[in-house]
């Protein structure tokens, strides 16, 4: 076996258990890289694409100008910037230019509390959904396992942009433009592309990058150090009265509000509420909370209670204390027809935006809830 791949491989395993993955047993630096500077060659690289095939420098021969771009799935920053990504390459294949982009983030050092923008992580599998959901039309290559073609462009952030002229090299690196979420002023990249396909130097060859830190495979240990703290917070079982869960259901907040009806003896009630906590985790740092109500009988509290610990689910956690199960009902949601699983996203106005009957979609809810949170940071001042 390759001492790499058993070194990620053991890595892996003490993640698993629990231990913290180091330097020393997955072999990969931990230093910063440096940025390729101006003027020199473009790194060869050999990468899986979505599309099902692998990409070198050399697929890209025939183009007069290459464009590298390092994005991801995940960041707010880069999500912003991917309908300009699609429009550079709408605008200029024709041109002899040629686009590509590469994920250089390790999944498995990326904290769930880091995706609280996002619907996916940036896995290769997911990197699939992203371009298909996206229509994206240029290579997207990932290089999370090893991260060396990352390492030896310098990739910082995502977005960063590496612009290659006719002899492959480097004659632009920094940002897209000048403004992630507003309007930009500065159209560096474009500009960059511009002088090039004309004959001249690039007039402003290396501007600032801004975005999401790439995500090394040094970081695993805070990752898993991450799920240790979320596994030992306490999940508590409130009982509670209709009157006022539904107050607090249909009160106006200033948070989206998941609402999960389950119950003990419903098997997919219990499977499912491990993506409750996942997302619970991706969220709860935005505008957001998890609220789950048992519909169990409550003599039966301590095994309910028991569940949610098992779960690790320390979201707002409530029991109803009710004479009959309409009050029940009527005290989450009245178009709520009474089988369980029922989820629900609640706006902070209180007006329900989303209801699920029956098990629930993890990737489509993810989505729902951050489409209403939104993908991107607030627009700056």
């Amino acid at each position: 076996m390759n001492i790499r791949y058993l070194y990620a491989s053991v890595a892996l395993v003490l993640l698993g258990l629990g231990f913290e993955a180091t330097t020393a047993v997955t072999g990969i630096a931990a230093a910063e890289p440096q940025t390729l500077t101006l003027g020199a060659a473009a790194p060869d690289f050999d990468l899986p694409g979505i599309d099902g095939r692998d990409y070198s420098l050399s697929d890209f021969d025939s183009a007069k100008v290459l464009v590298v771009i390092f994005t991801c799935n995940h960041c707010p920053t880069a999500q912003a910037y991917e309908q300009r990504i699609i429009d550079l390459h709408r605008d200029y294949a024709k041109r002899d230019v040629a686009l590509v982009a590469i994920s250089p983030n390790d999944p498995l050092a990326v904290r769930l509390d880091e995706l609280g923008y996002s619907d996916l992580n940036d896995s290769f599998e997911e990197m699939k959904l992203r371009a298909k959901q996206r229509d994206f039309k240029f290579p997207y290559l990932y290089d999370g396992d090893t991260q060396k073609t990352s390492r030896e462009y310098g990739a910082l952030a995502t977005p960063h942009v590496f612009i290659f002229d006719a002899a492959r090299r480097l004659r632009y690196v920094g940002r897209i433009d000048d403004n992630d979420v507003k309007q930009p002023t500065s159209h560096d990249a474009r500009n960059a592309i511009e002088e090039l396909l004309a004959g001249k130097q690039v007039r402003v060859p290396q501007t600032r990058v801004f975005g999401c830190s790439t995500k090394w495979s040094d970081k695993r240990p805070q990752a898993a150090e991450s799920l240790a703290k979320w596994n030992a917070e306490t999940a508590e079982l409130a009982a509670i009265s209709p009157t006022d869960l539904h107050q607090q259901l249909t009160k106006p907040s200033d948070k989206y509000r998941l609402v999960n009806v389950w119950a003990t003896w419903c098997i997919p009630c219990v499977e499912e509420m491990d993506d409750l906590v996942t997302i619970h985790r991706m969220y709860r740092g935005r505008e957001f909370e998890l609220i789950t109500i048992s519909a169990d009988d409550p003599a039966s509290k301590d095994k309910a209670q028991k569940v949610l610990k098992n779960k690790h689910c320390s979201a707002r956690n409530f029991m109803v204390e009710i004479k009959n199960q309409d009050e029940l009902f009527d005290a989450v949601d009245p178009e709520w027809q009474g089988a369980v699983p029922y989820t629900m996203l609640i706006s902070p106005a209180g007006e329900v935006v989303h209801r699920v009957h029956g098990e629930f979609d993890s990737l489509e809810l993810k989505r729902v809830i951050v489409d209403h949170l939104g993908r991107t940071y607030a627009p700056r001042n």
